[in-house]
């Protein structure tokens, strides 16, 4: 079948995109903060929240995403990368019923990296190749 080597450069590939798009997500937080509380309101019906709120939300992200991308803690940082991606993903289902209307077809983008978190997640074991995890 697959030998030990493509399957690990595969994840790793997998891991470090999913970690750049969560990344750029995360900074946003930071340096458009207007921007993230109106997604909180929108699609999450998150309402106050404020600049601070988004920092601290953003650094709490940010150590997600270090483990994540270092493969620590596999269980808890993939799980949360995938639960994160799981709740932006589903919470946009207004868009997916109008999929013509707008922007909304790039909001199909969505469901392949939905995809590819559940796959780190189930393949965490095996995702070693450049990790500082066990």
């Amino acid at each position: 079948m697959y030998d030990d080597n493509r399957l690990t450069l595969a994840l790793f590939f997998l891991r470090l995109t999913v970690f750049g798009v969560m990344l750029l997500w995360t900074i946003d937080k930071f340096i458009n903060p207007d921007h993230a509380v109106a997604v909180y309101a929108r699609f999450y019906a998150i309402e106050g929240l404020d600049s601070m709120a988004m920092t601290l939300i953003g650094i709490a992200e940010l150590i997600v995403l270090g483990a994540f991308l270092l493969g620590l803690f596999r269980t808890l940082s993939y799980g949360a990368v995938l639960v994160f991606h799981a709740v932006s993903t589903l919470s946009s289902y207004e868009m997916y019923l109008t999929p013509f209307a707008d922007y909304h077809l790039l909001f199909f983008t969505a469901w392949p990296m939905l995809a590819a978190c559940l796959a780190l997640f189930m393949l965490r074991e095996a995702d070693t190749l450049f990790t500082l995890g066990d």
